[in-house]
């Protein structure tokens, strides 16, 4: 129980002395979002555009390492075209689908200069919602798709950041999912994996 209790105690003096170093902010900006489809005769997807949107905290661990977990509304997808034959007629489709994350990824950052981040760190993501939009003949249909992906996504981040003040700054990164988020069944080994680039602005309190 002893140790425990130191334990706990020196939980809340690290917790306390590292809080008088943390800046609390809020970051959003654009994503270009894809897939990647393993399966055979699966279609080549492109980019969708799609936005992110949330809060962070940056612990300063010392001049040159700080910490920063953040929390993120991320909408990500990709779009493809196919053709399908109904009734002996083949019809040329344009489908996209429309996911939206609640991810929290977790940067190790490295100031190589006074302004100037590199950061490298992993993200959980929790798929919120998701829509397959098909257009054909100039007429769209949209339905839910959520049963297609997986609930949680797991991924690796790297970009860079610049601080143009104590306040504003700016960042690059790259999410590589490493989890596949299509559901299957047994003996279907097809996988779909996350991919995004990001551009963000943000604000330290």
């Amino acid at each position: 129980m002893k140790k425990i209790i130191l334990a706990a105690v020196a939980v809340l003096v690290f917790g306390f002395t590292n809080a008088q170093k943390a800046q609390f902010g809020i970051k959003g900006g654009l994503n270009v979002a894809n897939q990647i489809y393993s399966e055979d005769g699966a279609p080549s997807p492109s980019s969708i555009i799609g936005f992110h949107i949330g809060g962070f905290v940056e612990v300063k661990m010392s001049d040159k390492f700080s910490i920063q977990p953040e929390v993120l509304y991320s909408t990500q997808g990709s779009k493809f075209d196919m053709n399908v034959d109904y009734n002996g007629t083949n019809y040329n489709t344009e489908d996209v689908f429309k996911l939206s994350y609640i991810n929290i990824p977790i940067m190790f950052k490295y100031y190589a200069a006074e302004r100037f981040s590199l950061e490298a760190g992993p993200q959980i993501g929790f798929l919120t919602s998701s829509k397959l939009d098909v257009t054909v003949l100039g007429q769209s249909v949209s339905q839910n798709a959520k049963d297609l992906f997986e609930s949680v996504d797991f991924g690796l981040n790297i970009g860079a950041g610049f601080d143009f003040t104590k306040n504003f700054s700016a960042g690059v990164r790259y999410n590589f999912g490493l989890a596949n988020v299509a559901k299957t069944e047994g003996g279907d080994d097809s996988t779909v994996k996350n991919g995004v680039f990001s551009v963000s602005l943000g604000y330290k309190f």
